[in-house]
């Protein structure tokens, strides 16, 4: 499901801050936002952006220019803060009005991106394959309604590994060898290529068939390293069946892993029944690397693969620590 970096969304909740008298906690879908005291109501509908979004240049967003015009994770007077709230008076005159509407391209919003460093450029063979799905997770505050479809469900919380994605995959007999958006073609120096050499993934996807492999490559240099990593390892999160155009489920995505020694992230429960609130999970996804620097979250899947109508999509989604966001933004 592709993110609405800006969307028009209802207020939910107000709550003072503790020792602050120009600013409140403001509630919108499952975020905390930290806006000016008394601009706000609940039930109200304001232009909610997320964070990683980057504003246009333009008049009404000039106070963000010394951060760049990007909205970050922030914390004021001990309040986490993810986001900005504007009133819809920021749309363009004619701009449909409702709840949930995806503004993102109306006002010019874009995703902020990590520069990629040289040896994960590569040379470009195309674009990622029509017939593969992205590696991108939603996070649960985005879309708090998947708690609901979710509850009670049997799942699996996995650690999430801050490197960088890569998708291996075999169709009718050719490879293919991806970053999280585009096809590379076969360098030598190439860290997606090496990484496929050293753990002999194409042996691997020819005695599977058509199918995908899907996980994290990290260490030095990519992303500052934040697991401290010696050399470059494979951390396999996802195994994709092309033919039947669905992932294996945990049992199955376990056996091929240890069928062929394929390192996995680290599995931190498995078949625990699915209790808990947004409040409760942001608490479960902190935590440190081995390193002792923060990871960067967790990720929750149900043990046997669901499809969620909220997110029309299989049922899956990240919980990032926030302690990792603000060690980020320093």
């Amino acid at each position: 499901m592709s993110r609405k970096l800006a969307s028009i969304q209802k207020v939910l909740d107000i709550q003072p801050i503790s020792g602050a008298d120009k600013i409140e906690c403001v509630s919108v879908l499952g975020w905390k936002i930290v806006a000016q005291k008394g601009i706000h109501i609940p039930g109200q509908l304001v232009v909610y952006i997320e964070i990683d979004s980057v504003l246009p240049e333009r008049p009404e967003f000039l106070f963000l220019k010394d951060r760049k015009f990007r909205i970050k994770t922030i914390k004021l007077r001990g309040q986490i803060s993810q986001g900005i709230c504007f009133p819809l008076a920021i749309l363009p005159e004619g701009t449909q009005v409702e709840e949930g509407l995806d503004v993102t391209d109306v006002l010019g919003v874009s995703k902020y991106e990590i520069p990629i460093s040289p040896q994960l450029r590569g040379l470009i063979k195309g674009f990622f394959p029509g017939y593969l799905r992205k590696t991108d997770e939603p996070r649960i505050q985005s879309f708090p309604e998947v708690l609901n479809e979710i509850k009670e469900k049997y799942v699996y919380i996995t650690e999430k590994v801050d490197g960088t994605s890569v998708t291996f995959s075999h169709k009718d007999g050719e490879i293919e060898i991806c970053s999280r958006n585009l096809s590379l073609k076969e360098t030598e120096d190439n860290l997606y290529w090496k990484i496929f050499r050293k753990y002999n993934i194409e042996k691997i996807l020819k005695e599977l068939g058509n199918f995908a492999i899907q996980g994290e490559i990290a260490g030095p240099g990519i992303q500052k390293n934040p697991l401290g990593l010696q050399e470059h390892q494979l951390f396999i999160f996802n195994v994709y069946d092309i033919n039947r155009h669905c992932y294996e489920n945990f049992f199955s995505f376990n056996e091929i892993c240890n069928r062929y020694n394929l390192p996995k992230v680290k599995i931190l429960w498995k078949d625990v029944k699915f209790v808990w609130s947004i409040e409760n999970l942001l608490e479960m996804a902190k935590g440190t690397y081995e390193s002792n620097k923060p990871r960067e979250g967790i990720v929750i899947r149900p043990m046997l693969e669901l499809y969620s109508s909220t997110l029309k999509d299989r049922l899956s989604f990240k919980v990032i620590n926030n302690d990792y966001l603000l060690k980020c933004e320093e």
